[in-house]
């Protein structure tokens, strides 16, 4: 997997459930905060885009839990991105940076709305042309 983005977290406490390690759903939260950030660094904002009537809206995601985070763990969210018909699909894997173990591997299927509508989206493809081409 060639990544082309990747963003550095810490585990927070309250992130954890009982058993002291990450509830499930914040792998959600991670994985999400990484593909805003990834369109920031396209030039782009999440917020603008909606402002604008342009919505990128998950489809279908898919995680496969490997190896649990615990709290204060850092850990490293990798993005690679690839475009299928009018799904642009994020391959995003976590991995523990003490010892880069694979933590959560996960595909994540977007598409654009637009005006209300399902879209092939311009914008897109030309705010991830570097990455598509990769």
């Amino acid at each position: 997997m060639k990544y082309i983005y990747e963003l550095e977290m810490k585990v927070r406490d309250y992130e954890c459930d009982l058993q002291g390690i990450v509830n499930n759903a914040n792998y959600q939260h991670y994985l999400e905060h990484t593909r805003h950030e990834f369109l920031l660094s396209t030039g782009a904002s999440f917020a603008r885009l909606h402002e604008a009537g342009v919505d990128p809206v998950v489809a279908r995601i898919s995680m496969a839990f490997k190896t649990p985070l615990k709290s204060g763990d850092r850990f490293v969210s990798r993005l690679a991105l690839k475009k299928e018909g009018i799904k642009y699909v994020f391959y995003q894997d976590l991995f523990r940076k003490s010892d880069d173990k694979l933590v959560v591997k996960s595909v994540v299927e977007t598409v654009c709305v637009a005006g209300g509508r399902l879209t092939d989206s311009d914008l897109f493809d030309t705010l991830f042309k570097d990455y598509l081409a990769q």
